[in-house]
């Protein structure tokens, strides 16, 4: 991605940062928005390696699922969520439909 578009990590960022207390949005529709629509697995290790005063925990896969890559894995995603009012089945999944965001851009 940086060849291509060197400012991607912190288009990501920014992104990552708008989203709301209590919404969600996906990789690939984080890298979509960032310009590179193939780059959902990017997004991840910017999530994983990136600036950790983000709100990575309302990032979630394209069905709603949890990263077992996030600090705590699987578990201590669910409960950055819970904490912030978010149901998460049992299975460690969100109502993605119901919790997407799309920012006005």
């Amino acid at each position: 991605m940086s060849e291509k578009n060197p400012r991607f990590r912190e288009l990501v960022e920014e992104l990552v940062a708008s989203i709301p207390k209590g919404r969600v949005m996906t990789y690939g529709q984080i890298a979509a928005l960032c310009g590179h629509p193939m780059a959902a697995r990017q997004v991840g290790g910017i999530a994983h390696f990136g600036n950790p005063d983000l709100p990575w925990q309302r990032v979630v896969n394209k069905r709603g699922g949890l990263a077992s890559g996030f600090p705590g894995g699987r578990e201590g995603h669910k409960q950055a969520l819970l904490d912030e009012g978010l149901h998460v089945t049992n299975d460690y999944t969100v109502d993605i439909e119901e919790l997407i965001w799309w920012p006005d851009r």
